[in-house]
Parts: structure tokens; sequence; C-alpha cells
């Protein structure tokens, strides 16, 4: 779920494949990237132009809403990232401190106050909503305030919560004025939100704005508009060619949704396909040997987890098994992450170390794991009053059976794979665990409601780990699980607050250290599965936080163009 940033239940795949081959004609693929595909064609003059062509990408699960404070999940992103513009863009570095990172985006320039505790950024004057309509600083205000609102819920809003309010110094000039001084300043101002067209949303109403139609119709600024929504098929996006910033090198990109990985993978290898970031570890050989696809290593902001549900849904009162910090200590001791990472996705997964990926960890070295001890483990039960008695191979503690389900996605085969793995591994130690595999939206459901007892999750994060206090902070709004410490929580704040380059260092290997501790999840996995590309979409380098942040800049090799390429801007399909 995050927008470090979360996303609810990430739609993860992988299986196992043989190693040797797979990863043989992997490097194979990823070494020889330019290497051409298909049949060959005599090219005319029109071919030869810069931009053009079109891209489809096939995803699992289709968005509910392209309105940006709205998003829940990884499926709507790359779509809203198209379509809509932050103030300022974050640089290839992904340092989220100061603002020497960035880049101007929907912002000209900016200029800090001598205190440090506004920032007035600059509109560009040239930019024009889709609709035609100018950019104007009310527009920053009103986001800034649809983002925060109480009638919107958005995800973001518990990370701009050092940002006291935005006002309107001049129409092209927009104010954020901050609580206290922080690092990360810049980075809360612009990573988080999208700027929303105010001449377009402020009459609607915050209350009604999530079911508005504009969710479905999508209005911004960014080098790609918004043309089609075929509810459950597809979604068009097309060049904005007037735009400020220069048109969207690629003519249309087009999201097909198909829910069966089968059928996405027979669009992908048939050539009906461009673009697919969901290809499992079983499909890498066949990608590699493909002369039409290319694979491409990617390292995502996102770690896999079991989440606990550490209060009672009814009560509030601690959960009768996972309240109890022994227990969860217990299970992480009785699970072989190694293995199961291996298992499932063969080479391309590695161990979580906590609850965030290890590329954002300073002092990964400094971290102590629990080991793995399934004899332990079994002794930390024991101490804790559940114990096995009579011919009944579970646990139970007065009365009650150490038994509860685990809910995993049906769009996550990594998810439904570490299951039941897990419950395979949990039930040698006494642990009846009963697998639950449900749609991805009715699980979210239950998630959201408080209702459940574990459920398997895959978090994508943005750079600066400002999700954490999201996620694991006492009120964050992704923090489903109830997860209340005041130790974490204080040395959270430390490591925001922190300046220097090596304390702050020495700050977050303590809050790491005491989520490791605590056990609030059991931390499973890292996966580095590459993408599936067609060889003829030449396209920018992929960022770790975000696939599609180049987007406009991708485009196709004019000799191997296809049929489909062809389309230009117009209405044909």
């Amino acid at each position: 779920m995050t927008r470090d940033r979360v996303h609810r239940v990430s739609p993860t795949t992988a299986h196992a494949a043989p190693r040797a081959r797979s990863r043989a004609l992997l490097t194979l693929a990823l070494t020889v990237l330019a290497a051409g595909g298909g049949c060959t064609r005599k090219t005319t003059p029109a071919d030869t132009i810069a931009n053009g062509g079109t891209m489809i990408v096939v995803q699992p699960a289709e968005p509910t809403t392209l309105f940006p404070p709205a998003l829940t999940d990884n499926a709507g992103l790359p779509i809203v990232d198209a379509i809509f513009d932050r103030l300022a863009d974050i640089g290839s570095s992904l340092s989220v401190i100061g603002d020497t990172s960035f880049r101007p985006r929907l912002a000209a320039s900016w200029s800090w106050a001598s205190d440090s505790l506004s920032i007035a950024f600059a509109l560009d004057s040239t930019i024009r909503w889709h609709d035609g309509a100018p950019l104007r600083a009310e527009d920053v205000r009103f986001t800034f305030e649809t983002y925060t609102s109480d009638s919107v819920h958005a995800d973001a809003r518990s990370l701009l919560g050092n940002i006291d309010s935005v006002s309107v110094r001049n129409e092209l000039t927009a104010v954020f004025w901050f609580k206290r001084r922080l690092p990360h300043q810049f980075f809360d101002a612009t990573y988080h939100m999208y700027i929303l067209p105010s001449h377009l949303l402020a009459s609607v109403g915050q209350g009604q704005l999530v079911s508005a139609p504009f969710g479905r119709q999508p209005v911004g600024t960014g080098r790609f508009r918004f043309a089609s929504w075929e509810p459950g098929v597809r979604i068009e996006i097309r060049s904005d060619t007037g735009n400020a910033r220069g048109r969207a090198k690629l003519d249309r990109v087009i999201w097909s949704f198909t829910r069966e990985y089968a059928a996405a993978t027979v669009k992908l290898f048939a050539g009906e396909a461009d673009f697919y970031e969901a290809i499992r570890a079983e499909n890498l050989a066949d990608a590699a040997r493909s002369t039409i696809l290319r694979l491409e290593p990617t390292r995502p902001l996102k770690y896999g987890y079991l989440a606990y549900n550490l209060r009672d849904s009814s009560s509030g009162a601690p959960h009768r098994i996972f309240g109890d910090v022994r227990v969860r200590r217990a299970l992480a001791m009785a699970v072989d992450r190694e293995k199961m990472a291996r298992n499932v996705f063969e080479s391309f997964g590695a161990v979580a170390l906590a609850p965030t990926p290890r590329i954002l960890i300073p002092d990964s070295a400094a971290l102590r794991q629990p080991p793995y001890n399934p004899t332990a483990a079994k002794a930390l039960l024991d101490s804790a009053g559940w114990v096995v008695s009579g011919n009944d191979s579970v646990r139970s503690r007065n009365g009650v059976r150490l038994s509860f389900e685990m809910m995993a996605a049906q769009s996550s085969q990594a998810g439904q794979r570490y299951a039941v793995l897990l419950q395979d591994q949990l039930r040698s130690i006494g642990v009846d665990v009963r697998v639950r595999v449900l749609p991805g939206q009715s699980m979210g459901d239950r998630v959201e409601a408080h209702h459940f007892d574990t459920f398997m999750n895959a978090f994508g994060v943005t750079p600066g780990r400002l999700g954490m206090g999201q996620v694991w902070g006492r009120g964050g709004s992704m923090n489903f699980g109830a997860y209340n410490d005041a130790v974490f929580d204080a040395t959270l704040d430390s490591a925001f607050t922190t300046f220097n380059e090596a304390a702050s260092r020495a700050i977050w290997t303590r809050v790491l250290q005491r989520l490791i501790d605590e056990q609030p999840g059991l931390w499973l996995y890292e996966e580095s599965t590459p993408v599936a590309i067609h060889r003829r979409i030449r396209n920018r380098p992929l960022r770790a936080d975000a696939w599609y942040a180049e987007l406009a800049d991708w485009t196709t090799d004019p000799a191997q163009r296809l049929p489909r390429d062809r389309v230009g801007l117009g209405s044909a399909r």
C-alpha cells in the first residue's frame, strides 16, 4: 500500500523457475538490450521522426479512480503521474534532504525564507491545464486543502503534517508555511501531492470530490492527457501536443487490464503488449529467448511482510495472540525466511531486513536479526503460556487455541505462496494457520475495517523513509495493525529532525532495530524481478521509486514500428 506513500494490497507476483537456465538466459537478455526483433521492413521518411508510437502496458489490476488524493493502490499511479504534475520533481539520486536534487516542474523557481519556515514557489506562467485554463497559485492552495481534508481521507495526509498552511501571494506565487524546520521540508511540499485544477473542482465540495466524475475523466497539466476509460478493459492517455514542457514523445499509452496472469503473458509474448511489470520468474527464460522482448533489471522500493492485527477489532484490547510480543518474536524465529525467499523468487529475491527496502537502510550490517531457531521459538511460546496439551498438536492457552487466519490477495502469487509456506512452517511449532485467498478489494476492505488476524502485503515506498510514521506510527493512516509504541515514535521523530548525516544514520539504525525487536509485522522479502519490455520501445532508465517517472520521454524505434504505432493521435484503435 505506500506512497511512503503506501499502496494497498500490491499485486506482487512470482514463481520458482529452474535457476541456472533462467539466470544464464537473463544475463544474455540484459546484455543485448539493443537487439532487433521480429520481421524487417523498409522504412519511410515518416518513420524516422523522433516522436510517435503506441505503448501497451498489460496490468492485472484496474484503478478504482484517477483522482490523485484518493489513490490507495499501485494500479493508478503510473497513469496519474503521466496526467498530473508536481511542483518539482526529485532527481535520480532520490535525495530528500534540502532541495538540491529537485528539478523544476510546475514551479519555475522557489525561494526560502530566512528562517526556513516558508518556501515561496513561483509558478511557470506558460503552464496550462488540459482544458486550456492557466495554472494559478490558487490551484496549489486548493490541492493542499484537498489532500488534508477530513472528507477526502488522502493516504498522503499523514505525510503533510509539518505543513501548517499554503497561502496565495499572487496569482503565480504559492507559499508553503511549515510548523518547524526539518531536513525534508522541500520533499514534503513537492513529492506527495499532484496539483489539482481548482477551477474545475472547488465548486464540487470536499465531501463529493472522491466520487465526482473527475476521477474518471481527469484534467491535468502533464505531458500526457486523459483520452478514455473503458471499465474492465483499458485506459488510454495521449500526448498533449501543446504542452509547455513539450509533447510526450509517445503518441499514446494504453493500460490493458487482464486479471488472469496466463492471458497477460500470452498478450506479452504474442506482441500484443509492450510492457509488463509483473512477469513471473518461471517466464523469465522464455522472455530472455524472445525475439521481440527484452528484460531490464529493477530494484523497486518495495518490501513484503506479514501484517499482524495487534488489537481486538471490537474491544480495542490487545489481540489475544498478537498483542503479546513474545508470540510475535517466536513466529519470527520459527520460519526460515532465506529458504522461503529462494522458493518463491528463485534468485530474484532476498530476505527483508526491516520494514523498508535495504537500499534505504543507512547501515544494514548494524541491524540484529532474529535467528532461525524453531527450538527457541517453541520455548518462547511455552514461557508465554501457549503449550501443547493432550492429543491436540495445536498449542493453547486458557482454552484458546493458537490458531489464526492469514489473508492473501488473489492478485498476489507471491503472497499466496508465502502464506502456504508460513502455514507449513508454523505448523511444526504447534501453530494452526488458516489461509484465506480473497479478491484484492475484499481483502482491502477487511483490512481497513480492522477485521483481520493477519494478511500478506507488499508495500511500495518512496525515498526518505517518511512513510515509516504513516505505516507504523501512532495514528498513521496506514497503521492497520494498530501498532502503538512511544519509544518508536520518539526515536522516529529524532530521525526525521536530525540534520547531521552521521547522527542521522545512527538514529535510523535505532528506529529499524526497534521494529525488528518489536515485530509488529514479520518482514519477509524484497524482490528484484526484471520487467519485460518490447524491443522497439526506447525507454528512459527505470527509477527505483517509479518506473514511469520519465514515461513522457519514452518513444519507439522508427525502424521497428508496428501498425499500432501509426495510429497517431487519432481516435482509431
